[in-house]
């Protein structure tokens, strides 16, 4: 049986891993190219804040959706790249599973070092607290995910209920979180990319997720690609069984075959054969957002 993509597509797709690969966003070709899933742009380039990495997308489910859970995704570029733009099919494939979903740019290195980024995710996600009703989202129902880096924000915000309560959000309106390929434990610090945005911070441990794991913590779905080279799926394993050992409800996922690349490619129509990722952090996520 042939390879249902075309031969465009699969260039498309190609392209798409090799800057994904390098961080070297835009990925723009993928991005206008790939077939999107219907749902709808909502809102583009709102700001949270001052400057131009402030800014967010809504995007929102097929017709007039209320009290609909309100998701975030953050996408990765070893906080260093990447603009909401070129992740607009993540918004669009979450928002056809029923979420009102948000994307936000995030200020990167050199501009921030740890933890700008973080303050940056908690005042988006006060924005979509304070916003989800235009949308038909219930701000009370939020999940947060992301994918490398972007896990990385997500996880953090989620278990270390102090950014989002220093930004005006209640921690408790935090349903469950989702971790694509995320570093969530990553000391002593090694190699480059962690070494420029994390190096001199005084309290290094408090940067891990795993520090702040507790029995209060929100459910959380992590996957992992069993052939990742550039976030090792130990990240994975060590942060599971911490929040196994506090007692909170985790979802872990090895993915055979599937790199760190295309762990979040496998969110795209095109690619969404290859792993369940997409129905499967979704279920969860939409499991938890209503309860």
């Amino acid at each position: 049986m042939s390879d249902p993509i075309s031969v465009t597509k699969r260039l498309t797709l190609a392209g798409a891993a090799a800057a994904l690969t390098s961080a070297c966003s835009p990925l723009s070709l993928f991005a206008t190219l790939s077939p999107k899933d219907p749902a709808r742009l909502a809102a583009q380039g709102e700001p949270y804040g001052e400057g131009a990495r402030r800014r967010l997308d809504v995007y929102s489910p097929p017709g007039r959706p209320t009290g609909a859970p309100v998701a975030f995704f953050f996408y990765g570029g070893s906080w260093d790249s990447g603009r909401r733009q070129d992740y607009g099919w993540v918004g669009r494939a979450f928002a056809a599973r029923g979420f009102v979903t948000v994307i936000a740019d995030y200020r990167l290195y050199p501009e921030v070092r740890y933890p700008g980024f973080l303050e940056d995710g908690a005042a988006a996600v006060r924005w979509a607290a304070d916003n989800a009703a235009r949308f038909g989202g219930d701000p009370t129902r939020l999940v947060l995910s992301g994918h490398s880096a972007g896990a990385y924000n997500a996880v953090m915000l989620g278990l270390d209920g102090a950014w989002l309560d220093a930004a005006g959000v209640d921690p408790r309106h935090v349903r469950a979180v989702a971790g694509l390929s995320g570093p969530y434990d990553f000391l002593p610090l090694q190699g480059e990319i962690t070494n420029r945005v994390f190096g001199g911070t005084a309290d290094l441990a408090a940067t891990q997720p795993l520090a702040h794991v507790t029995p209060s913590s929100p459910p959380a779905f992590l996957a992992t690609g069993e052939s990742d080279d550039t976030v090792w799926p130990k990240n994975t394993v060590a942060l599971a069984r911490r929040l196994r050992e506090a007692g909170v409800e985790v979802e872990e996922r090895h993915y055979p075959g599937v790199d760190h690349v295309r762990m979040v490619l496998a969110l795209s129509r095109p690619l969404r054969g290859r792993a369940p990722v997409l129905d499967e952090m979704t279920d969860f996520l939409r499991r938890h957002a209503a309860g």
